[in-house]
């Protein structure tokens, strides 16, 4: 249990506040790139409690300002692309995606004042779907070479979600591998294509079914390794005196999961906080062996999301679908077949700001009393001018690789090593996959 004071510390995120100014230092996700696949490419959002507008200019390139004009203050989210730049329909006054005013129309002929002037502007980069953006001091850290980032595009996809409720407690429910076991239990073991059905698939391939696995054997052994880039997390569950079903995800600090999805393919999740009370799921799913159907993973995602604002269909207002008679036979929650629905139930009950000042953690809750210090430290190592954890330079890059998301069954005697090999043996059947070790 956390006190008020720790508990506004680490959730809060507008300038300023301790954790903002921890999160500032990462690339965070801002926006889908199909976002921006539209005739008029700009959009107006907010990110970390700052009101912005992202756009494409005409040669591809990304810029995020601000979303008031330096001149006067008018609402550049109206502005018209054109010329190289975003123009501001007060007084014509240009800027390219970095921010420099390159016209002042009425200015007299002549003038350097356009010049002194920028508009704030932080640095965007497109990776696999998503665009990112740098909302810090200084110059932007390095992109690791994680998996989802090195991935051919065809390899991949892209999707989006709201959630009512601060990033933290969003981000908690993927940290807290024993909650699978029954917010996703569902009591029909047959398999579906569906993503939202993603714990029905067997562990490698031709075992049980996963949702069987965890139904069954509901008080995993629960192991946290702290690396490099966060936190790995293992949920073991022995099968019989011989055998071990191994699951592996991890948190990719300061706010990203990195799951297994089914045999093949991975996702990457940021819960990205739009002010302190609301935020976004961003995702990247990639495979190994290969391409994605990108057409049937969105026609999926619609089944559960509307746009042209990516809102649950099943929401706070009709009861997240809660139905009675299928609590009873179909799913441990009543609340259809989407684990995202699931999860977004779980998060958004506790409110709009989770109160860690009456919970009672248990044992398996180990995973995220190691995350909060973690957080608590960086922000702390924010504090005292230092570098925070994971903001890579240049050069660091190529350091940290992976990491390994998988679920497998192994020998009980040799599990530390069994997942490794599985993960080496899916690598080597991948046309693109990196090496980790």
């Amino acid at each position: 249990m956390l006190s008020a004071e720790q508990n506004d510390r680490i959730t809060r995120v507008g300038p300023g506040t301790p954790a903002g100014n921890l999160m500032r230092r990462y690339w965070q996700p801002a926006a889908l790139v199909e976002e921006l696949e539209v005739e008029r490419p700009v959009k107006a959002l907010t990110l970390l409690g700052e009101k912005l507008v992202l756009f494409r200019d005409e040669q591809g390139r990304y810029g995020l300002f601000h979303r008031h004009c330096c001149h006067r203050g008018a609402d550049l989210a109206f502005g018209r692309l054109e010329d190289g730049g975003l123009r501001c329909p007060f007084h014509g006054w240009l800027f390219d995606v970095d921010g420099k005013c390159l016209e002042q129309p009425a200015e007299p002929e002549g003038s350097t004042f356009k010049n002194k002037v920028r508009q704030p502007a932080y640095p965007c980069i497109a990776k696999n779907g998503v665009v990112f953006a740098y909302l810090g001091p200084g110059d932007p850290p390095a992109f690791p070479e994680f998996d989802w980032y090195m991935a051919p595009e065809a390899y991949t996809f892209a999707f989006k979600g709201y959630m009512d409720c601060n990033w933290l407690q969003a981000l908690e429910v993927g940290i807290d591998p024993a909650h699978a076991s029954f917010l996703h239990r569902f009591f029909d073991d047959e398999a579906d294509e569906d993503y939202g059905l993603q714990f029905r698939g067997h562990v490698d391939g031709d075992g049980d079914p996963l949702t069987k696995l965890l139904r069954e054997k509901d008080c995993p052994e629960l192991n946290i390794e702290q690396t490099d880039y966060g936190m790995r997390l293992f949920a073991l569950r022995d099968l019989d005196d011989e055998r071990r079903h191994i699951r592996v995800t991890n948190c990719l600090f300061p706010n990203a999961i990195v799951i297994p999805m089914n045999d093949d393919m991975i996702f990457c999740q940021w819960h990205v906080p739009i002010d302190d009370t609301h935020s976004w799921w961003i995702t990247i799913f990639w495979a190994y062996r290969g391409e994605v159907d990108q057409a049937k993973m969105r026609a999926d995602r619609l089944k559960t999301y509307t746009l042209p604002d990516y809102m649950p269909r099943l929401n706070r207002s009709n009861n997240y679908g809660f139905d009675v008679d299928e609590q009873r036979t179909q799913t441990y929650t009543g609340m259809g077949m989407d684990i995202n629905i699931h999860d977004q139930w779980a998060v958004e009950s506790l409110g709009p700001i989770q109160d860690r000042t009456i919970e009672h953690l248990g044992s398996t809750d180990k995973g995220i009393t190691t995350y909060r210090r973690m957080l608590m430290n960086a922000i702390d190592t924010v504090e005292k001018g230092k570098a925070p954890p994971m903001a890579l330079q240049n050069g660091d890059a190529a350091k940290h690789r992976g990491p390994i998301a998988i679920d497998t069954i192994g020998p009980r005697s040799s599990w530390e090593t069994a997942w490794k090999d599985k993960d080496k043996a899916r690598r080597e059947q991948s046309p693109w996959a990196p090496d980790v070790e």
